[in-house]
């Protein structure tokens, strides 16, 4: 649970850099397929090398039009400007932490196939929220939906949840019937660069 903090190599002089955790939300006029991007991707990576930025993941929904792709870099500026140079507007990137389904192992972890975004008036606490999730788990067993990653905004009021489930529609009527507070609920194709290699 929690943050996590990657460590690079830094400029000439050796310094070492810390990395935090960016996240952007982007919607795509026309559908993109996962080829598209991925070959997208990997025409970026020169810029993502030149201002640091580390291309983790992302989450490329069964719609073709909305994705969260995952960093990590100096800071969120990093990240709009590597995305600004490839002609993507990332203004609304932003910096959070990391928390993860104890004993998951990163086979189980890449099971993740659904994603629930959140939005938040005002700042909440993690604890709140795990509370209610918590509260309701026995909604989540009964449509076989387990918890894999939460992303959690800096400010609190932005948290994208990540759960592997039969299908979007089981995870909705598990958070609905679980009292969550849920701004949208989709499925995802998981995209890293490792895929983007194969793709170039």
């Amino acid at each position: 649970m929690g943050g996590e903090l990657y460590s690079v190599t830094g400029s000439a002089a050796g310094a070492a850099l810390t990395m935090v955790d960016i996240f952007l939300e982007r919607r795509f006029d026309s559908p993109m397929t996962a080829d598209e991007f991925l070959s997208d991707a990997d025409q970026a990576a020169g810029c993502f090398d030149l201002y640091r930025v580390d291309w983790r993941l992302s989450m490329l929904g069964a719609d073709g039009q909305n994705c969260i792709c995952w960093f990590s870099g100096t800071d969120a500026e990093s990240v709009r400007l590597a995305m600004r140079t490839n002609g993507v507007d990332a203004s609304a990137a932003w910096s959070g932490t990391i928390h993860d389904a104890p004993d998951k192992s990163d086979d189980e972890m890449a099971g993740a196939n659904v994603i629930v975004t959140r939005r938040f008036d005002t700042p909440v606490t993690l604890d709140e929220i795990q509370a209610i999730e918590d509260g309701g788990v026995h909604c989540l067993e009964m449509r076989r939906v387990t918890f894999m990653r939460t992303f959690f905004s800096l400010d609190r009021r932005r948290m994208l949840c990540l759960y592997e489930a039969p299908d979007a529609e089981s995870v909705r009527e598990a958070q609905r019937e679980a009292g969550m507070p849920v701004d949208a609920v989709w499925p995802f194709t998981r995209l890293d660069s490792k895929l983007a290699r194969g793709a170039a």
